[in-house]
């Protein structure tokens, strides 16, 4: 019997949701590093898979990638470069790819938590894209609240002034 629920419980304890595929800069020729910079500069921008890249990691994207195309402009492909190029390269394209991968709208957060009011916990799952323009909304929501004024109140009697 015990083994029975473990096997009924097994399978709601384990939720993977289905991810895209991690974004790839990489390149090995001057000629194919092009497309795939622009291609990132591209969807950096609103409603791109990556467009909530931050104003700091944006900035840290187009160094590095000014810095892959100056090693290319240098030595039009990877084989021709030294070894210190080539680990500048490899550690530039792992900083984009990082950033982009913690960045990217495509990708499905699940969380497994007990709604409030219940005993039965639930696995939510949500793409990033849409948690970050319902963060973006409320913060917004947030600060109109805040901003907008109350009127004051009309005094009348004897203390009016």
């Amino acid at each position: 019997m015990v083994v029975a629920v473990m096997a009924a419980v097994a399978p709601m304890a384990t939720v993977s949701a289905k991810q895209p595929p991690p974004p790839d800069v990489k390149a090995d020729t001057r000629e194919s590093f092009a497309p795939v910079a622009d291609h990132v500069r591209e969807q950096m921008q609103a409603g791109g898979r990556f467009e909530f890249v931050n104003a700091q990691e944006r900035d840290t994207v187009a160094k590095d990638l000014g810095d892959m195309q100056s090693l290319f402009d240098r030595f039009t492909k990877v084989d021709a470069m030294d070894d210190k190029s080539k680990i500048q390269l490899y550690n530039d394209q792992s900083e984009v790819n990082a950033i982009l991968t913690r960045r990217d709208g495509d990708k499905e957060v699940c969380v497994h938590e007990q709604p409030t009011g219940s005993h039965l916990p639930k696995t939510t799952c949500r793409k990033y894209s849409d948690m970050e323009r319902d963060r973006a909304a409320t913060m917004q929501m947030k600060d109109e609240m805040l901003h907008t004024t109350i009127p004051k109140p009309l005094l009348i009697g004897p203390n009016a002034h």
